[in-house]
């Protein structure tokens, strides 16, 4: 899943009002001493970490805030005549300090987070809701952005600074600042308080995920799990303060550890822990956050003039209505469930064959899954994961693929700091030396840090700032216990790869303006080209690189790498339908109009997957409501169906590539240079064209998913 400090925004509050943003007690703490007082002296800007302490965020953001305002306003009385130059250039050189404080925040208080640090973010999400507000709703601002686009046909302006005056205005428009005044009244109580509930939503699902964690003293119970895995649950236990083993918790309904437990009452007690992780009717309970929310989100749109909130929140996606991503995500439903159904059929059978007496429910999918694609594939993790050890897998395999491909080149950095010692960095060097941007990686879970996996940058490129980009990429594979080898499962190899191809789109950049850079893109075009990275994984150059036995450096046997390629599109009826039905899931809470009552979220899902015929009792989907953390608390809310909007263009421009000689340079700088480095400078769906040859077609999507 891509982490934009843009989060913030959607997930609550795109939300901009007039600029009165009065000084806090926490402003008048501002001054010199504050390292993010003045630009970072460190190489590429990166946050001097080894002088921020927890008590520096809020005083700098605060102050970033009203000195962005003070910037703006100045740009708004200017009494010079609006030109693209004294309005759009000078608002993309505003907010450096905002900007540099929120982006070391957002990643920390994401990745390592505390009490005070959670503190804060619940304190700054109406303000920054305020804020946004204060930009988008003043009427001055908005005056000179409106005459200088109605001049555009007679501007000679290129094509990249056209889409900036495009881009810039249509965000004004969305966020209301054609209301009338009574109107922006009610829009700015609006975004303060669903800002206000994705911020508590957060807290609370990264509390009940803590708490949801596995945890006995019957090391019996956790019979299947290797010794490492064991000693990992001792370790995690240990850290806790507490006897025996400890299981956490990842951010999905399956949980990893269910492939292997042979104890049934272990994994029902797991599944249970993770279904019923947010709905336990104490603090941590997120249903009536979110109903809330949704009915906020639809009253919202409602006065910005559109039916529901997906109707407003996909007009500038590839998408562009609720209505297309209904038809495109129905059109997987029959032929993702009725390919599950047959799997679920296959695992009945090995149940029974056993003498289980049982019927199947979720928790015994993943056990008895693993033991049909044993006997289907004579394959198993415990056979896999040897040969991919987690920092080989990284340097000989996810460097090595964008060595190959555009000829950039990675020297680790040990003097750059950073805010846990579990992250390393590495300068990226263009294929002539020539510097490119720095990469940080932290991928080991902790209790402290949200679920899943993500990129973000600490440092955005923009030629018009002179700033080149630092990014990184979060996961949550399993730390092994002191001295042991970090070995980890073929998702996991794919999951490494998928954000580092966020971090490429970031990296990548070469635009004028920072509000275009990178991954500021729509959402059902940003995880194009993360996912499209999935696909060197398994590219036989690549896997041979890297998938190397940890103790030998033997390279994986070919009989082994033939099973892995021929169970890659087992049990994808699961994979699709739990997450087709997430997506329809997130579609439908966002399709409700403003005239709907306050929700009950379980009463509501059951009907929204009746609806769209996913509501499957062996395959529960990729996130409940309640703990849905792409769209209550991240950016994806309407937008979770941008995952197989996306696969769509990822598996047809992985066909490209083999159509035309696979794994080369000259492919690798053809894309960079076409769609990589173009981060939002032209109409997204123009620029896949222009690149492909022609339009995006599904049918690679259905061939990689095997239903075809």
């Amino acid at each position: 899943m891509l982490k934009h400090m843009i989060a913030f925004i959607t997930s609550g509050a795109i939300s901009l009002g007039t600029i009165s943003t009065p000084a806090t007690a926490a402003d008048a703490t501002f001054g010199p001493s504050n390292p993010f007082y003045a630009p970072s002296t460190l190489p590429f800007h990166a946050p001097p970490f080894d002088k921020i302490k927890d008590e520096d965020y809020q005083p700098a953001i605060d102050a970033g805030m009203a000195e962005e305002l003070t910037e703006i306003q100045a740009i708004a009385d200017n009494p010079a005549t609006p030109t693209f130059e004294n309005t759009l250039v000078a608002m993309e050189k505003t907010g450096r300090l905002f900007q540099r404080a929120m982006a070391a925040f957002g990643a920390v208080s994401g990745a390592d987070t505390n009490p005070l640090l959670q503190k804060v973010r619940n304190e700054e999400a109406p303000k920054l809701a305020a804020h946004y507000d204060a930009i988008y709703l003043n009427p001055k601002i908005f005056a000179r952005v409106a005459a200088v686009y109605k001049q555009r046909t007679s501007l000679k302006l290129d094509a990249e600074s056209m889409r900036l005056l495009e881009v810039v205005y249509d965000r004004f428009v969305r966020s209301g600042a054609n209301l009338s005044d009574t109107d922006k009244v009610e829009l700015k109580k609006l975004n303060e308080e669903i800002s206000t509930l994705s911020a508590a939503f957060s807290t609370k699902l990264l509390a009940a995920t803590k708490d949801g964690a596995y945890a006995t003293t019957d090391k019996s119970a956790l019979a299947g799990l290797s010794d490492a895995r064991i000693a990992a649950a001792a370790q995690a236990a240990q850290s806790r303060k507490q006897e025996g083993y400890v299981l956490p918790l990842q951010n999905t309904t399956q949980q990893p550890d269910l492939a292997s437990l042979s104890a049934r009452a272990t994994r029902e007690a797991i599944f249970e822990k993770s279904w019923n992780r947010t709905e336990r009717g104490d603090a941590n309970d997120t249903r009536d956050t979110i109903s809330r929310m949704a009915q906020l989100r639809a009253r919202r749109a409602q006065l910005l003039g559109y039916p529901n909130h997906a109707a407003w929140k996909l007009g500038d996606q590839m998408a562009k209505t609720p209505e297309a991503a209904f038809k495109f995500m129905d059109a997987l439903v029959p032929g993702a469930t009725a390919k599950a159904a047959s799997e679920g059929k296959d695992i009945q059978d090995v149940i029974d064959a056993q003498k289980g007496g049982f019927t199947l429910q979720p928790w015994d999918w993943d056990f008895y899954s693993e033991q049909v694609r044993k006997a289907k594939y004579d394959l198993n993790d415990a056979e896999v994961k040897p040969y991919f050890e987690l920092n080989n897998v990284l340097e000989n395999g996810v460097f090595y693929a964008a060595t190959q491909l555009y000829g950039i080149t990675f020297k680790e950095r040990k003097d750059i700091p950073v805010y846990h010692p579990d992250i390393r960095v590495f300068e990226v060097s263009n294929a002539d030396g020539t510097p490119l941007a720095l990469f940080y990686c932290d991928y080991f879970k902790r209790d402290n840090k949200n679920g899943g996996a993500w990129m973000d940058s600490l440092v955005d490129q923009s030629k018009l700032l002179g700033t080149l980009p630092v990014v990184f990429n979060v996961a949550n594979l399993p730390k092994p216990a002191p001295g042991e080898p970090a070995l980890i499962s073929y998702t996991d190899v794919t999951t490494m790869f998928h954000e580092f191809g966020h971090a490429l789109h970031g990296m990548f950049s070469n635009t004028e303006y920072p509000s275009l850079s990178g991954t500021s893109t729509a959402a059902d075009f940003v995880e194009f080209p993360s996912q499209f990275n999935e696909h060197w994984a398994l590219y036989p150059a690549v896997f041979d690189h890297y998938a190397r036995h940890y103790k030998t450096d033997a390279p994986m046997p070919v009989e082994l790498v033939a099973k892995i390629r021929k169970a890659v599109n087992f049990n994808q009826g699961y994979k699709l339908t739990e997450l087709v039905a997430a997506a329809e899931l997130d579609m439908q809470w966002h399709t409700l109009p403003a005239s709907a009552p306050l929700q009950q979220p379980d009463t509501f899902q059951k009907q929204a997957l009746e609806k769209t015929h996913l509501l499957l009792s062996t395959v529960p989907p990729r996130y409940r409501s309640s703990y849905f953390a792409h769209i209550w608390g991240g950016g994806y809310s309407a937008g979770y169906y941008a995952y197989l909007w996306a696969e769509m263009l990822d598996d047809d421009a992985y066909q490209w590539f083999e159509d035309n000689g696979g794994l080369t340079r000259a492919n690798g700088d053809r894309f960079r240079q076409m769609v990589l480095s173009r981060g939002n400078t032209e109409d997204l769906g123009k620029m896949y064209a222009a690149w492909r040859g022609k339009e995006p077609s599904v049918e690679p999507m259905m061939k990689d998913r095997g239903l075809r």
